[in-house]
Order: structure tokens, then C-alpha cells, then sequence
């Protein structure tokens, strides 16, 4: 074994990491779970802390064929970006990248799925307190731009509003998926729900 990659993966010498001068989307991808699974990564992006990797991920060689078997994997959306590896649909507050963990889904879903805990304070996900005025506004990202849902007395009120939206949208945008989609990820994104502490 040589060098480890991010001092956790083995590079191996199945496959090769290049195609030419371009970077292969499977190698992009498993430099950048190994990077989130390292301590010095969580500093800069500590919802990241405590991430880690199954034996098996930590080699290039099987994480290259696992890819390979994966619906989605070499999937584009309308916009021809590839779809995004998924720790955390599957097993809602996931840490841990592995075979059984992971799914490819659309950018679209991915940033639905996103939450910015860091830029909202102290008011639940999707809600936010109005400046100079005693109301909270909910307003929920619809995974190409920012939707307002109004203005309510309580912050509970706001979030419930937040929520409706949101679970909702998430079913239909799976809907729209449906087809294309690894039927666990449908499912998940079916049964997801949004709770006050997410």
C-alpha cells in the first residue's frame, strides 16, 4: 500500500484516478467523502464533525465499482450538473458514508434536503424573526430560489408553515424523481418529515 489519500483512503491500482488530465467523477467524489471524514475538515465546517467512512469506502477500488451499480450514479439534471452523493437521506441526522448509507440523487433534491443551521440563529429551520416588527416570517428555498410563505404571530406558527410547504414540496419534486430515482431514495423522500430541532 502507498501513500494514503487524506491519510484514510487506499488509492489502490485498479483505476485509475484520471481520464487524460481530467479527474474522474468516481475519484472527485471519494477524495471529497475522505476529506470530509478528517478532523482538520470539520474546523472550517463543523456540521461535518464526527463524519466517518466504512472500510470498505476508504478503498478507491471498491468505492469506484460501487459507483458503477449505483442508479443516479452517472445521472445529469436539467441543468447537466451530476447528481450529488447522499449520506443522510436514507438515515435522517447520517454521519457515516457507506454502501448502505449512501444514495445518488438530483442537485434539485440535495439543496432541499440542505439545511444552513449556521445562518438562521435561533429560530427553528425555515423561520426567521422580522426586524422592527414582532411577527416571524417562514420562507423555504424551493431548490431554485427563495419562496416567502408569510408572516405569522408565533414562532410555532411559522415553523408549521414551513413544514406543510416543505414535506409537501419535497413529495413532489420525488414525484417529478420518481422514475429515475433508487426506489430506497424515493421512499425516504416520501416518508421524510421536518421536525422543530432539524
Amino acid at each position: 500500500m502507498g501513500k494514503l489519500v487524506r491519510g484514510i483512503g487506499d488509492k489502490g491500482k485498479d483505476y485509475s484516478a484520471r481520464k487524460g488530465s481530467i479527474l474522474l467523477q468516481e475519484y472527485k467524489i471519494w477524495a471529497n467523502v475522505l476529506t470530509r471524514c478528517v478532523p482538520k475538515f470539520w474546523v472550517r465546517h463543523p456540521s461535518y464533525k464526527g463524519a466517518s467512512c466504512s472500510e470498505n469506502f476508504k478503498s478507491y477500488s471498491y468505492f469506484y465499482e460501487w459507483c458503477q451499480s449505483q442508479i443516479g450514479f452517472k445521472s445529469k439534471d436539467e441543468a447537466n450538473r451530476s447528481w450529488h452523493l447522499d449520506k443522510d437521506l436514507l438515515v435522517k441526522g447520517n454521519k457515516f458514508y457507506s454502501e448502505y448509507t449512501c444514495v445518488f440523487i438530483p442537485h434539485r433534491l440535495n439543496m432541499l434536503l440542505t439545511k444552513r443551521d449556521l445562518g438562521r440563529g435561533k429560530c427553528p429551520v425555515g423561520v426567521c424573526k422580522q426586524k422592527n416588527i414582532d411577527k416571524f416570517m417562514a420562507s423555504c428555498n424551493d431548490g431554485n430560489s427563495q419562496k416567502y410563505l408569510g408572516s405569522y404571530n408565533t414562532m410555532n406558527e411559522a415553523f408549521r408553515a414551513y413544514k406543510k410547504f416543505k414535506e409537501a414540496l419535497i413529495k413532489e419534486v420525488a414525484n417529478e424523481y420518481k422514475d429515475k430515482l433508487d426506489p430506497r431514495a424515493y421512499q425516504a423522500l416520501l416518508n421524510y418529515t421536518v421536525e422543530i430541532t432539524d
